[in-house]
């Protein structure tokens, strides 16, 4: 993890947020969408345990087990238009039996983006809410710490549930300098005194 006057990639930006919340194991089907972000996942290696799977609904639903376990969200990398479909069921699964989730799917660059093209699909419709709490795309490196604490937080809050949040391949190798963001924490509605006191 560094500081706002360090040079990173999405990518490693974006590993530098999973480490920074205790993320210690990610489940993924390798795939070029998202080649900034192995990258970094590699380098991360002594810190992060990285399963590769087979096929992204096995994949899936290894996170959607380990969230369901362990209370914290699992995490799952897959590419982008079938693999995404392929973890779909999963994240059907994890938003039925309320488990904390965080699929992260490669998109296409920015510019080829409503094109139709490289298997392309907005997953931010495609994944809207109630198939999941939460999906979003990030547009902007510098905004990553900012959305992925948004997203672990949602996650695991209130009635605990998937996001899923894509990941445009040339934002993934874009450098900038931004501060990392804060550890998500959970945060569980509750009735105030009064409201006790007018109930009883």
């Amino acid at each position: 993890m560094n500081n706002k006057d360090t040079p990173r990639t999405g990518g490693e930006i974006l590993v530098d947020q999973l480490l920074l919340n205790d993320i210690d194991t990610v489940f993924a089907v390798p795939g070029e969408s998202y080649l900034a972000a192995l990258d970094a996942l590699y380098k991360a290696r002594n810190r992060a345990r990285f399963i590769t799977c087979r096929q992204e609904g096995g994949a899936a639903f290894m996170a959607e087990a380990y969230g369901k376990v362990t209370g914290r969200p699992g995490i799952c990398f897959v590419t982008r238009g079938p693999g995404a479909c392929n973890a779909s069921i999963a994240v059907h699964t994890a938003m039925q039996d309320s488990t904390p989730m965080l699929l992260l799917v490669g998109q296409v660059s920015r510019e080829m983006l409503g094109r139709e093209a490289f298997q392309e699909i907005d997953f931010s419709r495609m994944f809207a809410p109630p198939i999941t709490k939460m999906a979003i795309q990030i547009n902007d490196a510098r905004r990553i710490p900012e959305i992925m604490h948004n997203a672990l937080a949602t996650a695991m809050s209130g009635r605990p549930g998937p996001v899923v949040v894509a990941l445009p391949e040339d934002m993934l190798v874009d450098e900038c300098r931004v501060e990392d963001g804060r550890p998500a924490q959970a945060l569980q509605p509750h009735a105030a005194p009064k409201q006790l006191t007018e109930l009883r």
